[in-house]
């Protein structure tokens, strides 16, 4: 299968936007969001589908599309996950990505927005369903999307050591499991994720307390 292009793109006024999100599944962890407009001039090579690349080559591509590229950032964090549930915690934080963008001084003539739905915004804006495999710029979306997230995880690993986030970013793998049940849920644990609110509904049966 042919890698992402601007195929799709071209029938868009510019400057276009692509946005993705990165940390939907986690139980841990905020949900980040990424939009990016980039010079189509000045693409860097090897821009994929995040899925499809190494944590070295996202960060590497990471700091290459910040460096030509209009990049924003947008974070919906783990009360608001809680709070709205992780769908609109996603819409907001791709919300506020393009909240950035625009604060930085690129307002977007169209986003394009991997997935099935966007957000409820006034912006112009096109669902693209694997968005991530077709358009250069979700792509990159989703590379710095993921990218910035992992950092946020490797540096929580710091401060909550035990669950292995640095290793499975809060994703709930076999030894994330089991330092939950060992260590109980963090305040960075998702209460409204299944297997962190049976824990929380019956600790005793998970032999732990919690640990924030």
């Amino acid at each position: 299968m042919p890698g992402p292009s601007f195929k799709l793109e071209r029938a868009h006024p510019l400057p276009l936007a692509g946005v993705d999100e990165a940390g939907r599944g986690p139980l841990a962890g905020p949900v980040v969001a990424a939009a990016v407009v980039l010079n189509r001039r000045k693409v860097p090579k090897g821009i994929d589908d995040s899925k499809k690349l190494c944590a070295t080559a996202r960060e590497d591509l990471c700091g290459e599309i910040r460096a030509v590229a209009s990049v924003g950032v947008g974070i919906a964090t783990v009360e608001e996950i809680d709070d709205i549930n992780i769908l609109w915690a996603t819409m907001l934080a791709m919300e506020r990505a393009v909240g950035a963008l625009i604060d930085a001084g690129t307002l977007p003539a169209m986003i394009l927005v991997d997935g099935n739905r966007c957000p409820k915004w006034a912006h112009p804006s096109q669902a693209v369903v694997s968005g991530d495999a077709l358009c250069l710029s979700i792509a990159a979306a989703s590379i710095v999307a993921k990218h910035e997230r992992d950092r946020m995880m490797h540096a929580y690993d710091a401060t909550h050591p035990g669950y292995g986030w640095a290793r499975n970013k809060g994703y709930g793998t076999r030894d994330h499991h089991e330092a939950l049940v060992r260590l109980g849920p963090s305040p960075l644990h998702r209460r409204s994720f299944g297997p962190v609110a049976r824990m929380l509904a019956a600790p005793s049966l998970f032999g732990n307390t919690t640990s924030g």
